[in-house]
């Protein structure tokens, strides 16, 4: 039998990239999946490879840094399924313009609402069917850059992932004794889509020294699979062989400065 058989997951960001490869993953080990992100074409693809593998899936278009669109798509999944039984929150959004003097208001609150409030959103919604049950499993991906700010990451994604790490041990902390457990995964670099939003753009040499998607879905899959007993409170995830980021932090130290114009 299949580790998750008569599961369901619901999965943020799987259009592409980690969410991608994390939902076939899930439906692989038995779990229906209802999947979200911002365009539907990519989802649709993703219900068709996990339906040709035999799977069940469903998918919606959602924007969860708006969060009645989060609300609505956590309801809309246990509506579809009847349940949720694993929320993997993995939708991500950074800005280009990182520094702190130098970064928009705009850019600090379309971080911040993706990465921290759309998460709290989602939760929520999804959290009182799981005590109802008396199981559930919450895992999150953050960013090494919410336990080591800098540049790199940028002050707003710096700051939002941090605050879901702090958020994941307050849903843990209050809840595990009634059987949810939470897990926050923090990576390093992956080679995904949000890369092409750094201020310098990482080229295919710098990207063969990161991590790829199927190693962090992994560790969601370990996650999720675990007896309900055993939960990991958290996973920090890094590239063995670490590059030289000199040069990205220089251009995000001075990407937004008036007359700044960045190498191509």
């Amino acid at each position: 039998m299949r580790r998750l058989e008569g599961k369901v997951a619901l999965v943020t960001g799987a259009g592409s990239g980690i969410g991608r490869v994390a939902a076939l993953m899930l439906a692989a080990e038995g779990a229906a999946i209802a999947i979200a992100g911002r365009r539907k074409e990519p989802l649709d693809a993703v219900v068709k490879e996990i339906e040709q593998a035999c799977g069940t899936a469903a998918a919606r278009a959602c924007d969860v840094s708006k969060q009645a669109e989060a609300r609505a798509l956590g309801t809309w999944a246990e509506e579809t399924f009847g349940r949720v039984d694993i929320l993997v929150n993995n939708a991500g959004h950074s800005s280009t313009v990182r520094a702190v003097r130098w970064v928009t208001d705009d850019d600090w609150n379309a971080v911040v609402n993706v990465n921290l409030n759309g998460v709290y959103a989602l939760t929520q919604t999804v959290i009182h069917g799981m005590l109802a049950r008396g199981d559930g499993n919450i895992i999150t991906v953050s960013s090494i850059a919410g336990i080591r700010p800098g540049l790199l990451g940028g002050s707003p994604y710096s700051a939002a992932k941090a605050g879901v790490r702090n958020f994941m041990g307050s849903v843990l902390g209050e809840f595990r004794q009634h059987g949810i457990r939470a897990t926050t995964i923090i990576p390093g670099e992956v080679d995904t889509p949000i890369l092409d939003r750094r201020p310098l753009n990482p080229d295919a040499k710098a990207r063969t020294t990161m991590m790829m998607p199927e190693d962090v879905a992994a560790a969601i899959l370990l996650c999720a699979t675990l007896p309900p007993r055993a939960v990991v409170e958290e996973i920090v995830m890094t590239a063995t062989h670490m590059r030289d980021v000199s040069q990205d932090l220089e251009v995000a130290r001075r990407l937004g400065e008036p007359g700044y114009t960045p190498p191509r």
